[in-house]
């Protein structure tokens, strides 16, 4: 895991990213994503508050373009943007000082911010068990910018949406699915013997089932059509079935 995290200070810190992202920030820390105006996925993070700032807790490969953007939406608000050289620990046993939960599920353990020096070393967790076993997407591998709808990979089951908050970039796409009598797509769990790369198409009687992800223990996160998952489907050399 290679994070970047980007410090917000500012009077107008929490009113700017309100304005922006799926979660209401006056509830940090918290998940939250920024969408496209089509309501698709750009880029998602966590928030966390430190004193009178706002960090954001980002995927490397994305930090760079998300402090652009935040920077061209800025405008006339009174926020400063900067790129820090904090870090993050991630475990799941006992949390030090100064850790938070991870928001998104209690699964996910702690998080602790400080400089590289400071942290504790790695707990040996296997976090791709974790995220299958209780359907957790991760940055670029099921959530893909520009492809993805935030509803279809959970983000409501993991307090990543906020349907009360108001007006953000994407809200009136997200609102619109979320109101629908239900989701004809979406990630889910399959049971799967063999292995198969990630973006690996799955099909069933020749046709397209969905696309297979994060593989772990016999099973897998898979983005599906629901009404096409069959009792036996294949990915490459790969089997997989419903659970």
């Amino acid at each position: 895991m290679t994070r970047k995290i980007i410090r917000v200070t500012g009077a107008d810190s929490t009113a700017f990213l309100q304005g922006l992202v799926t979660n209401d920030v006056r509830r940090a820390p918290c998940w939250a994503a920024i969408l496209t105006p089509q309501g698709k996925y750009l880029v998602d993070f966590l928030i966390v508050p430190d004193g009178d700032a706002l960090l954001i807790d980002v995927d490397a490969g994305l930090a760079d373009d998300l402090l652009r953007r935040l920077t061209m939406y800025k405008l006339r608000s009174k926020v400063e943007l900067e790129m820090t050289d904090l870090a993050v620990a991630r475990g799941t046993g006992s949390a030090p000082d100064g850790a938070i939960p991870d928001p998104r599920h209690p699964a996910l353990g702690w998080r602790l911010y400080a400089a590289p020096a400071d942290l504790p070393a790695d707990d040996g967790t296997d976090w791709d068990a974790i995220r299958v076993a209780n359907l957790i997407p991760e940055t670029l591998i099921e959530l893909i910018p520009n492809e993805t709808f935030i509803l279809e990979t959970g983000f409501e089951r993991l307090h990543g949406v906020d349907f009360r908050k108001g007006c953000y970039v994407g809200q009136e796409v997200t609102a619109r699915m979320k109101h629908k009598t239900e989701l004809r797509k979406g990630i889910q769990t399959l049971r799967i013997d063999g292995q198969a790369p990630i973006g690996t198409t799955i099909t069933a009687g020749g046709k397209d089932v969905g696309t297979l992800f994060t593989q772990s223990g016999g099973r897998a996160i898979a983005h599906v059509r629901h009404d096409r998952v069959a009792e036996d489907m294949q990915a490459a050399d790969a089997r997989l079935y419903p659970e």
